[in-house]
């Protein structure tokens, strides 16, 4: 488990990279003071400390960099990349894909099979640690045919595999032999995207330029800069004094440029939800699991929605309600604090003097940790634990330097995913998958996830999705809160944005077409 955790808070220390910065102004560091030649985005960005897709789950830059032999359309659709086409045999359950010829890394060596097969087996190495590695779990075999046709035979069926082939593609000739999780390639990477690097001051800013070789053709924008702004407020400033061009702002931040002359916002829709993960690796839950419900009927999930979303997203009942395989007639827990201290009474816990519930001698109560420097995680724990309080459970809310996975009691978590609906359910709540953060296990769970994934067919997979999401609400892993928008604030000159595309986790995705943007600087 040690393993587990140490790899986990690596992705989370690695994802404090939600947006990047834009414009033409003021930019501190010795990258950003040269003069900028043609056409530049900066974009205001979380931080990096590598760039790993394989490895880790999200990061929005990947895609400028990278490509996989898959990608997804505007309406999230599994449409062709590195790959051209592929077929399927179901009696072998072997996908062969064929690949486009002639494409190149952006150090100029071809791009072969031999490099998919190099990622996929990098990410399925339980070495590495990949928390992506369940995604691929399937795969038996991997053949290299010729340079451009590579075959997956997989154990089974499962029809998430073309979602999971978007995965990026990384050069074996600059990676053999090397450590998956440190080598110095993840700091100067080299892909096949219409972006390349070209420099990385630390702290400040990541420079991208334009891959003229690009194999759907070289992108309007010649360069793209991600301009490190952790802070949400410091983000807000910089795009009010035309530092940035392109930034994902909270709630209340972007109402402030709805009427700004010069500046476009856009309330994009997301698959992304928080809620509060309860951490079963804690004794504090074997003690006190069955409590979670009535810790789920004291949130008013509509009031946290109202005040600190602004109303931008929706109240949340389970992880796939922007999926169409979303079960609307599961338990919503539905605010109902009455509720929530009959079964506190009936679990056997007594009020104190103190106004709190004790249990055995014990206040009832724990600690909701949030990650640094995410205003609005923090303003949906600290509004969650005030209600929890007022039903009787002395719950507070802390900002950890570090993140305890292991020891924490509960953890104000952040999923989603606008793909196929084994992403993001069968590794988060299955028995020891990678992205599992905390021990949660349900051998129900982890039966119909799995017949989900086997079948193509649209009903058989619906009824098994209909049968996790009520096993889960049952016997929740997580106290769900809500959907978020992802509000995205816009230089007005940019033209190209996907404005109907279902924004991921962390609001990642609005880059899917950035070689067709255009910017007038």
């Amino acid at each position: 488990m040690k393993k587990i955790i140490a790899v986990l808070f690596s992705f989370m220390m690695i994802f404090s990279l939600a947006a990047c910065g834009s414009g033409q102004g003021n930019m501190q560091g010795d990258a950003m003071e040269q003069e900028i030649e043609g056409t530049t985005l900066v974009y205001g960005s979380g931080d990096y400390t590598r760039i790993n897709p394989a490895m880790d789950e999200h990061g929005e830059i990947n895609i400028l960099i990278f490509d996989g032999l898959t990608a997804h359309d505007g309406e999230n659709k599994v449409v062709p990349g590195l790959a051209e086409n592929w077929e399927f045999d179901d009696e072998s359950n072997i996908y062969t894909f064929h690949m486009r010829e002639g494409v190149k890394w952006h150090d100029g060596k071809p791009v072969t099979a031999k490099d998919v097969k190099f990622t996929i087996e990098a990410i399925m190495d339980p070495e590495n640690g990949s928390e992506n590695a369940p995604n691929f779990e399937d795969v038996e075999e991997i053949t290299v045919i010729d340079d451009v046709t590579i075959a997956f035979k997989l154990a089974a069926p499962n029809v998430a595999f073309l979602d999971y082939m978007t995965m990026a593609v990384l050069p074996s000739h600059l990676l053999e032999g090397e450590d998956m999780q440190e080598s110095a390639f993840f700091r100067s990477p080299v892909g096949t995207g219409p972006y390349k690097l070209e420099s990385w001051d630390e702290g400040q800013a990541i420079t991208l330029v334009k891959n003229e070789d690009y194999f759907k053709g070289a992108a309007n924008i010649d360069k793209v800069i991600f301009k490190i702004v952790p802070d949400d407020n410091a983000k807000t400033l910089q795009m009010q004094s035309g530092e940035l061009d392109l930034a994902l702002l909270t709630p209340r931040d972007s109402e402030s440029f709805a009427d700004r002359e010069g500046y476009q916002v856009y309330h994009m829709k997301t698959s992304d939800y928080r809620g509060i993960l309860f951490n079963f690796w804690n004794e504090y839950w074997t003690k006190n699991r069955d409590i979670i419900p009535a810790i789920c009927y004291g949130i008013d999930r509509q009031a946290i929605l109202d005040a600190v979303v602004l109303g931008h997203g929706i109240v949340a009942y389970g992880p796939l309600q922007r999926n169409i395989y979303d079960n609307g007639d599961v338990e919503h827990y539905d605010y109902d604090p009455q509720k929530a201290k009959e079964l506190l009474e009936g679990a056997g816990c007594e009020m104190g003097e103190d106004g709190f519930y004790d249990r055995d001698g014990e206040k009832l109560g724990f600690t909701i940790s949030v990650g640094a420097g995410d205003q609005v995680r923090l303003d949906i724990a600290q509004a969650a634990a005030q209600q929890l309080k007022e039903i009787g459970l002395d719950v507070n809310v802390e900002v950890p330097t570090v993140v305890d996975w292991g020891r924490q009691q509960a953890y104000l978590i952040g999923w989603g995913s606008p793909f196929d609906a084994d992403d993001h359910t069968y590794k988060v709540f299955g028995t020891d998958k990678r992205a599992n953060y905390n021990g949660y296990s349900n051998e129900l769970v982890d039966r119909y996830l799995t017949e989900a994934r086997r079948s193509d067919d649209e009903q058989v997979r619906r009824q098994a999705y209909d049968k996790f999401q009520e096993e889960l609400a049952k016997d929740p892993a997580f106290a769900f809160i809500c959907y978020i928008d992802a509000d995205y604030v816009a230089n007005a000159g940019i033209s190209g944005i996907s404005t109907d595309t279902v924004m991921g986790h962390h609001g990642v995705g609005i880059f899917w077409n950035i070689y067709e943007w255009t910017i007038d600087n």
